[in-house]
């Protein structure tokens, strides 16, 4: 674990509540060693410090919108998370639905808070299912389509859609032999308080959102059956 990794690891509890369910849920899924497939990551913070071998896929940090919404990778951050992280085997800069990738190379699959951003969403799904092996599992996160109000995320310019808890779980299902979708994270003052950016140079903010995110991970517990109120899906399906 390099030192960058620690001081992550050691900060996990006042970060967002839906961190740490995306990592909880990988820690149930995975055993060590095995490979994960984290699409759309950038530097895949939900896997720091478990003992799996990641390859991030990420596209090119090109346009305007991507460099307003932190969306891509630049070769800066590559050359960043290659140095930061020691659980990062590969970082292929691709859109996965064209990728040359081919076969049931890994034994499960992240695609967070991506989905919502690709317009051949069939076609994502479908791709990512084939990447992975017989008994291998793959993590979807999105805005919660049944419960979107005004409130981070529910406007984002390059968002294409947002699934309703069905729409989400038939488009899985079509591609996956079991799929579990849950509702997650409450909405309201200490979730939007708590996914402001944690900074030194603000202090007092910093303090203030680490003491929401600690609160909205408490008032998040037994949301899962939630359509309102809630600000995320989170799916596991299983091939």
């Amino acid at each position: 674990m390099t030192l960058y990794e620690f001081f992550r690891w050691i900060s996990y509890p006042i970060m967002p509540a839906i961190y740490i369910q995306v990592r909880n849920e990988i820690k149930r899924s995975m055993s060590a060693g095995q490979s994960i497939l984290d699409v759309g990551g950038r530097k895949s913070p939900y896997t720091i410090g478990i003992p799996v071998s990641v390859t991030i896929m990420e596209k090119p940090k090109e346009d305007d919108i991507q460099m307003k919404l932190n969306l891509g990778l630049s070769d800066s951050t590559i050359v960043s998370v290659q140095k930061k992280r020691s659980n990062i085997k590969e970082i292929i800069l691709a859109d996965v639905i064209h990728s040359s990738l081919a076969g049931e190379l890994y034994d499960g699959a992240l695609a967070i808070e991506v989905i919502e951003h690709v317009e051949e969403d069939e076609l994502f799904v479908k791709k990512i299912a084939g990447l992975v092996k017989p008994g291998g599992w793959v993590l979807f996160t999105t805005p919660n389509g049944d419960y979107i109000k005004n409130e981070p995320p529910s406007f984002n310019p390059d968002h294409k859609r947002h699934y309703t808890k069905l729409q989400l779980k038939q488009l899985l299902d079509r591609h996956f032999s079991s799929v579990r979708v849950d509702y997650a994270v409450k909405t309201g003052r200490f979730r939007r308080m708590g996914i402001k950016s944690i900074t030194l140079s603000k202090p007092l903010r910093a303090i203030m959102s680490s003491i929401s995110n600690i609160i909205n991970r408490w008032e998040s517990h037994g949301v899962s059956n939630q359509a309102t109120g809630t600000a995320h899906l989170i799916a596991l399906a299983r091939k």
